[in-house]
């Protein structure tokens, strides 16, 4: 029987939210794969975002608040080379006896073993940071002037807007935090979980040093967004750096005073593009769902060449052509599947997350079908995933990915290609169906209908039903000939 081997280990994330945007109510664990359907203007690309800035706001998803460690450099630390006069005895006791602790080897402890001050001024930066980063990241991802305006409306009256965030490792609560948003202030809660367990790694120097292992590796993974704008800004791209760069003069900003701005999410991603380099040493694992991805949909390569002005310039080869053609020239779905492949060669590594708006745009339903097999080989290679979509064809197909990994942990092998393995298990997928006013719903796999979001099921009945209808009505005034039954 062949082993199932475990996908990248992530801490678990709940995010949780009332009244933001056009989203009344949702409470959302983010899995290896996490897709969003439902309605357009129901928040789907709300979330995505959200869970976008939020990575930011906190650096990343770790078992520890990381913008402690990166303020303090991946440690805790705590100078012990004050005078007695500056410290209190007392204190100064329960700090030596709590590095003595730390200094047994395979000794454990918990958050609150930590020396009361050291615990006093990580909940104080927790408070003063986290409260500016949030309220920062949000603004700069939505593109707003105040995040008040996130809230969602109802009538003439706005209500009270919250966002919760929890994070656990194992089977233990870490971290959580919890703002409140109304028309003139921020209130924001954050704490860790003072029964929190900490293996430590290293020893004490000079008194004053402690590693936590699990956040320092977090600080190596990076989150990136494939927005809805994508196959537009690589068609593009080089024409919209020469305006950019040209209404950044000053002759710039005097014609043009009301210059508009790009959220975080669009500026980023056109950062990553216009700063594009292959990477010099690449990871094979992404490497080959690349080529992967080139070979069963695009029937093509997609080339990154430098160019007289610096930016990088994105060509198309077809599978047996050696001439290469410009991005405009080519298919929508190839300008839409680029940037994809060029962060999977140049920026994507396993740990890390990868964000992507309706994958399945401009793409044949064959082609659809393919682009689910891509998202489970990148949660096998180790990249968690969230997606926004509208196609029943790539939730199909993500079903029959999650039977093929059932298969496969009963023992039963079928894929004999040499391409990356693409199976699920039921627990690395999480599906949500976005409703107009009405809270967010997990939709459960079972193996007979898959992954089926209700209303769904209910178009293709009303579908069938008017085809029916339509199809007697014609048969009743003889509009169909014979040769129409045959």
């Amino acid at each position: 029987m062949r082993k199932i081997t475990d996908t990248q280990q992530y801490p678990n994330v709940d995010i949780a939210v009332r009244n933001f945007g056009p989203i009344a109510e949702a409470t959302i664990d983010l899995r290896p794969l996490t897709v969003f359907v439902g309605p357009s203007n129901t928040g789907k690309t709300y979330f995505s975002t959200l869970v976008y800035a939020l990575h930011r706001a906190f650096d990343g998803f770790a078992g520890f608040p990381i913008p402690f460690l990166k303020n303090l450099r991946g440690k805790i630390t705590y100078d012990l080379r004050h005078s007695p006069s500056e410290v209190p005895p007392e204190v100064h006791r329960e700090i030596r006896a709590f590095f003595k602790k730390l200094n047994t080897k395979g000794e454990t402890f918990k958050f609150s073993d930590l020396p009361q001050p050291v615990r006093a001024r990580l909940q104080n930066f927790v408070s003063e940071r986290f409260k500016h980063k949030v309220q920062d990241e949000l603004k700069n991802c939505f593109d707003l002037n105040s995040i008040s305006a996130l809230m969602r409306l109802t009538g003439e009256q706005h209500n009270e807007l919250t966002v919760s965030l929890k994070v656990n490792e194992g089977n233990q609560e870490c971290w959580n935090m919890k703002a409140r948003v109304s028309e003139s202030e921020i209130v924001l809660d954050a704490s860790a979980n003072a029964d929190m367990i900490f293996t430590p790694e290293g020893r004490s120097i000079s008194g004053a040093l402690l590693i936590l292992p699990s956040a320092v590796d977090w600080l190596e993974r990076n989150l990136y967004y494939l927005p809805a704008a994508r196959s537009g800004i690589m068609q593009s791209h080089r024409v919209i750096v020469s305006s950019l760069v040209q209404r950044a003069t000053r002759v710039g900003v005097e014609r043009f005073p009301e210059v508009p701005t790009l959220s975080g999410v669009i500026s980023e991603f056109m950062q990553h593009i216009i700063l594009y380099e292959e990477d010099k040493i690449p990871n094979n694992a992404m490497r080959d769902i690349a080529e992967a991805l080139e070979s069963d949909v695009l029937a093509g390569q997609i080339r990154a060449h430098p160019s007289r002005s610096g930016y990088p310039d994105f060509r198309y080869r077809p599978q047996g052509v050696k001439a290469e053609m410009r991005l405009s020239q080519a298919s929508s779905m190839v300008s839409e599947l680029a940037p994809l492949v060029l962060f999977l060669r140049g920026l994507i590594r396993p740990g890390d997350t990868l964000i992507i708006e309706e994958p399945e745009a401009h793409l044949h339903p064959g082609a659809q079908t393919e682009m689910a097999a891509t998202l489970g080989r990148l949660v096998r290679a180790g990249v968690r995933v969230v997606v926004t979509t509208h196609s029943d064809w790539l939730l199909k197909e993500i079903g029959n990915l999650i039977r093929e990994g059932s298969l496969k942990e009963n023992g039963v092998v079928r894929d004999k290609t040499n391409k990356p393995e693409r199976w699920l298990l039921p627990d690395e997928v999480g599906a949500w169906q976005f409703h107009t006013g009405e809270p967010v719903e997990a939709i459960q796999f079972t193996n007979l209908d898959g992954i089926e979001p209700a209303d769904y099921e209910d178009l293709a009945e009303n579908l069938y039903n008017r085809s029916a209808a339509l199809h007697n009505q014609l048969e009743e005034t003889g509009g169909l000939t014979s040769s129409e039954y045959e």
